[in-house]
Order: structure tokens, then C-alpha cells, then sequence
């Protein structure tokens, strides 16, 4: 029975099987016993009349008032939509009148991590139809992740088709894989590679966000890239990687496994015979340095080696770092 008042607050009150019991026996003019339903007085098919007693009421005649109110409003929303979409155009106009000749124009920095935040925000907020994502550095800090999740799950539900690819590493961050489980069951694609050239997020192949590789904080300052040669030219630079990246399937340890982790151990020891510090190997990889170190004894000792320079010679010779 609906005696909930927060219901009736919320607008949620529909006809309860009690309610038509109630209204069928007082238009009879029968005896009611009981308190009389909410639904029947929110809907106006109940009145109380001064004496205290209670009196039934034709549909046509109780729910006209309410139906006109209701098509007020819709007709009020449709005025505030198509005033909002004239805004939206003038805006617009104004906005790309701004952009000089040239186009540079159609780069814009935005400063401080709150302002990236928000503008990333709406941005996503308005996607349509195709998400792409590139983030490096592994795995994620579960506060990001958890904002990330309810963006990306609210454009899931939109219909926007969305892929994201990360490092290999994130394979054993469990914060990160939970969240990707939860991505790929609302049908997300996340695929995981050596070696991700840098943050990038596109939508709709119209924006681009991506670090300004000049600032000396790079979280701190974002490009927002709306040109479209620039953005078609991110776009094929993130299928590149996508074609070449192995699909995460969380939960699921297979054969694909084992292959990333010799991917992953070859990146490392490329990056090693190119001159690069353990350090240096372990922020372009999105790994620990621990791992970096370990991965470099297992070649070590593999290869029977006593220093760096003799195990990059017989890694050179074996062919080792030949991909399949």
C-alpha cells in the first residue's frame, strides 16, 4: 500500500492494487474501513471533505487539472530546450569566428588540474558515439579511478562506443583491473600494451585532450586540440597502438598471460641495450623499479652475463628480442 509521503514528495506514486480496491468500494457507496491510500488523494481521485468524510471522484474530472499542469511544464521544458539550443548556436558562432586563419586558435591550454578536470568532464559528459583513451604510467590511484568509472559508465549507457589502452602493467594492480572488469562487463573494450607514447583522450574524433609536453608539471597544463587534421592525425596514432595492443579480459589468466609477460620483459630489455637507466626503463614502462631490476637479473642469469654490457652483446647475438 502506498502510505510512503517521501513517495509523493518524489513524484513516484502510482496506483496501488489497494488504492483501486478503496476507490471501487467508496464509489459504491459502501462502508471503508481503513486509512485511505495516498495514491488516490496525490492523484485527486479521493477528496476529504471539511466534515472529515471522504468523497470519489470521476477520473475524467480528477486528473484533467493534472494532465494540464503536466503539459505546462513539457511545454515549458520544450521553450527552455529551444532557447538553450539558440544560446548554444550564437555561442558557437562566436566561438568559431574566434579562430585565426591559421588555426592555432583551435589549441587551447587549459591550467590546473581542477579546471582540466571539469573541462575533461563535460567534454566526456557530451560525447556521442566513440571514446578513445590512452593512459600511461600503469596503474591508476583509486580515487581517479572511481570518477572515472561513473563518467565512463554514464557513456557506456549512452550508447558511446569506448576503448581504452593501457600498459601491460596494469595487469597486477588489482584497484585498476576491478575497475576494468566493470568497464568491459557494460561493454568497454581495454586493451594493454609495452609501452603507451602518451596520455590522450579523444571524442567523437572532434577534441583532443593531451599534456603539454612543455610544462615542467604536466598534470597541471592540458592541450585541447580541436583541429581536425591534428585530431585525425591522434586518432590514427591511437589505432596504430590499438591494433598492435592484447585485449584485457579480467579474471581470465590463458596463454595471452604468458605472452604479455615476455612482451613485457623484452620491452625492458630493449630499452637496456638502447642505453636507458633501470629508473629511466621503469617510468616509460609503468612498472616498478623493483620489477625493471628483476627482469634484468632473469636475462642476467639466463644468459650467463657479469655486466650490462656483456648481457646486451648476447642479447644482440640471440635473437632474443626478435618479436614473433
Amino acid at each position: 500500500m502506498c502510505t510512503d509521503p517521501d513517495a509523493v514528495d518524489r513524484g513516484a506514486v502510482e496506483l496501488c492494487e489497494e488504492g483501486l480496491r478503496f476507490y471501487g468500494e467508496l464509489l459504491k457507496g459502501g462502508s471503508v474501513t481503513g486509512e485511505c491510500p495516498l495514491c488516490l488523494l496525490e492523484f485527486g481521485l479521493v477528496k476529504r471533505l471539511p466534515e472529515g468524510g471522504l468523497t470519489a471522484l470521476a477520473p475524467h474530472a480528477a486528473l484533467w487539472g493534472r494532465m494540464e499542469q503536466l503539459e505546462e511544464v513539457i511545454q515549458n521544458r520544450r521553450r527552455a530546450l529551444d532557447k538553450l539550443h539558440r544560446t548554444v548556436s550564437r555561442a558557437d558562432r562566436v566561438y568559431r569566428e574566434s579562430y585565426s586563419p591559421t588555426g592555432s586558435a583551435m589549441v587551447r591550454v587549459v591550467t590546473g588540474a581542477e579546471a582540466i578536470s571539469a573541462t575533461l568532464s563535460a567534454t566526456v559528459s557530451a560525447c556521442q558515439s566513440e571514446l578513445l583513451t590512452a593512459q600511461p604510467g600503469g596503474g591508476r590511484p583509486p580515487e581517479l579511478l572511481e570518477k572515472a568509472l561513473y563518467d565512463d559508465l554514464s557513456a557506456l549507457g549512452r550508447g558511446v562506443r569506448q576503448r581504452t589502452v593501457y600498459q601491460h602493467t596494469i595487469r597486477s594492480h588489482a584497484p585498476t583491473l576491478a575497475y576494468a572488469e566493470k568497464i568491459v562487463e557494460a561493454g568497454g573494450e581495454i586493451r594493454t600494451v609495452d609501452e603507451v607514447f602518451d596520455r590522450l583522450i579523444i571524442c567523437d574524433r572532434q577534441t583532443a585532450f593531451v599534456p603539454d609536453p612543455a610544462a615542467a608539471n604536466r598534470r597541471d597544463l592540458a592541450l585541447v586540440i580541436e583541429h581536425p587534421g591534428v585530431v585525425r592525425y591522434l586518432a590514427g596514432m591511437f589505432e596504430h597502438i590499438w591494433q598492435r595492443a592484447v585485449p584485457l579480459q579480467p579474471n581470465h589468466s590463458s596463454a595471452a598471460s604468458s605472452a604479455v609477460t615476455d612482451e613485457v620483459r623484452r620491452a625492458v630489455l630493449r630499452h637496456m641495450i638502447n642505453g636507458y637507466t633501470d629508473s629511466a626503463i621503469a617510468a616509460r614502462l609503468g612498472m616498478s623499479l623493483r620489477s625493471v631490476t628483476n627482469h634484468v637479473r632473469w636475462a642476467a642469469d639466463f644468459f650467463g652475463s657479469r655486466s650490462r654490457a656483456q648481457l646486451a652483446y648476447l642479447l644482440a647475438r640471440s635473437g632474443f628480442l626478435e618479436e614473433d
